[in-house]
């Protein structure tokens, strides 16, 4: 067999399903995803809570240059658990469908609407022959009129599900039982950051600070619009103080 027909090969039994009805490739995705650090999402009766670890890899990196909740728009904000270039790409696109769609309608898309757009683009890695599923899950999360606060889970196979709370990462089943126990329907605001900031210090290595932790919210602002920001570091400060 010729090199060529080899590689040709291996890249169609990457997007082909197993005698078992497995696709191994995202099983392997998810792997990378248990790997990465601690995210969590909460949905308040008001607003949606994202956050994570923030914790570099060596003292001698700059941590004010990470970052891993981020605006996608100024109503949306986006959480991820793997790897960390997977998620800039996706980022990208989900920023370049978003701006799209104001210049198209004159406003941004709901969060749905995003959501479907992102897990489509991973969808599709999982079924190109020679691509390599995204090593990603992403929790989305934004205020939509009508349906109000929204929190939603994309993973490497492009599935996506809405969520009143959900962790993703190497502490997820920890981290799920943990909100399950403290979670309620009306749940306010405040009380969503102090769980969030609870539930990553239930199985954080070390002390928990302002700079080992990211918090993101969307609320509802006195426009009556919807808007994505991250915590300020004394922000965070106050809440770890509590």
């Amino acid at each position: 067999m010729s090199a060529g027909a080899g590689e040709g090969a291996y890249s169609f039994s990457l997007t082909t399903f197993s005698p078992s009805g497995k696709l191994v490739q995202i099983e392997h995705a998810l792997a990378a995803v248990g790997h990465g650090t601690t995210s969590l999402g909460i949905k308040a009766a008001n607003a949606v809570v994202i956050a994570t670890e923030k914790r570099p890899q060596s003292p001698l990196v700059d941590d004010s240059a990470l970052t891993k909740v981020a605006p996608v728009c100024p109503n949306i904000g986006i959480v991820y658990s793997g790897m960390g270039p997977d998620f800039r790409l996706l980022l990208a696109r989900a920023r370049k469908i978003a701006q799209s769609y104001w210049k198209i309608y004159g406003e941004y898309p709901t969060t749905k609407v995003l959501v479907q757009e992102i897990a489509t683009i991973m969808q599709d890695a999982t079924q190109s022959g020679g691509v390599r599923p995204f090593g990603v899950s992403l929790l989305v999360a934004g205020i939509d009129s009508g349906r109000g606060p929204s929190l939603y889970q994309v993973d490497p196979s492009g599935s996506y599900y809405m969520w009143k709370a959900s962790a993703i990462g190497k502490n997820m089943a920890n981290a799920k039982t943990f909100l399950e126990k403290r979670y309620s329907d009306d749940i306010s605001l405040e009380d969503a950051v102090h769980t969030a900031i609870l539930t990553i210090k239930e199985g954080f290595e070390g002390q928990l600070t302002e700079k080992t932790v990211e918090i993101g919210i969307v609320t509802v602002g006195p426009d009556n619009k919807s808007v994505f920001r991250l915590l300020s570091e004394q922000e965070i400060r106050d809440y770890l103080a509590l």
